[in-house]
């Protein structure tokens, strides 16, 4: 199925379990001088590079909502969001495209889909750029780091969406190793951040249930990343450093044999400056698009 809108062609894909909704934006001059660049998320969808995007016009952009999310539907059974699952989606997406190998832009969650994605069909991408994936099973503190997250999930399993994000924040905003003084720090309020202290008892947010442990248990396959042909970059945002996906973006690249390429912002830097969390979108894209166009090292 597909959808036309004045600039943006929507359109729907069965896979095995799901139906994938995709956004296809066409190049303004219509040329076709870069390749196609796919923009990936988790749990974020399409809906969150329209920013990005639009300081891209000369290239068309291809935007997705993974399974279960945003636009488009499951029917596996499954609550999940598995790394290698979603990388299925994005290489059905890309094969019916027919335009590869594609430029890939991959943040957070989604960088982790594309590393499971250039594993196995290591001839759909071109360039991986791997924004800030959230790793901590890569980290030197893995097993302090795997608990710390551990925490959080059993926090919003216990206190619901304000408690949990109050303890996802506090964990992805501390600075350095997670040691005996961050678990030692009383439960951070709710109220600190804007957060709702009432308990409305959902627990399936994408992000703070365990829907999203695959993700951030997923380990890279380093041999067949190294394998392929993919250029591979990891980026990390200016203000990331030190933190716990500005630190699991350096340990990845270090894993790689390379370093992590420092972007503007934050972990959401592509982000809309009126978004609730802005970013720096036009200088965000300015970044990217040297990272695609600077040649193969």
């Amino acid at each position: 199925m597909t959808e036309t809108g004045s600039d943006m062609q929507t359109h729907t894909l069965s896979t095995d379990g799901a139906e994938i909704v995709y956004d296809v934006a066409e190049a303004e001059n219509g040329s076709g001088e870069h390749p196609v660049l796919v923009m990936i998320g988790q749990p974020m969808d399409a809906s969150g590079f329209r920013a990005l995007a639009s300081y891209l016009p000369d290239r068309v952009v291809v935007t997705y909502d993974p399974r279960g999310l945003g636009r488009s539907t499951r029917s596996d059974g499954e609550v999940t969001n598995t790394p290698t699952t979603q990388a299925e989606d994005v290489h059905a997406v890309i094969e019916t495209l027919g335009v590869g190998p594609v430029d890939l832009f991959a943040s957070s969650g989604g960088a982790v889909t594309a590393l499971a994605l250039v594993a196995a069909h290591p001839g759909d991408v071109r360039v991986l750029v791997a924004h800030e994936p959230p790793l901590p099973g890569v980290l030197p503190d893995a097993v302090a780091a795997e608990r710390a997250l551990a925490a959080v999930h059993e926090t919003y399993d216990t206190g619901g969406f304000g408690a949990g994000m109050a303890a996802f924040i506090g964990m992805t905003s501390w600075r350095g190793e997670f040691t005996d003084d961050y678990f030692a720090r009383p439960a951070p309020d709710p109220a600190m951040f804007g957060m709702p202290a009432g308990d409305d008892g959902s627990r399936d947010d994408p992000l703070l249930s365990e829907h999203s442990s695959a993700v951030t248990s997923y380990r890279p396959d380093i041999e067949a990343l190294a394998a392929a042909p993919t250029r591979i970059v990891v980026a990390v945002g200016e203000e990331s450093e030190g933190i716990f996906t500005g630190r699991a973006s350096a340990a990845v690249a270090e894993l790689l044999g390379t370093e992590a390429v420092v972007f503007p912002s934050h972990h959401g830097g592509f982000a809309a400056e009126d978004s609730p969390y802005p970013g720096k979108a036009k200088e965000f894209a300015q970044r990217l698009r040297e990272v695609l166009d600077s040649p193969a090292s």
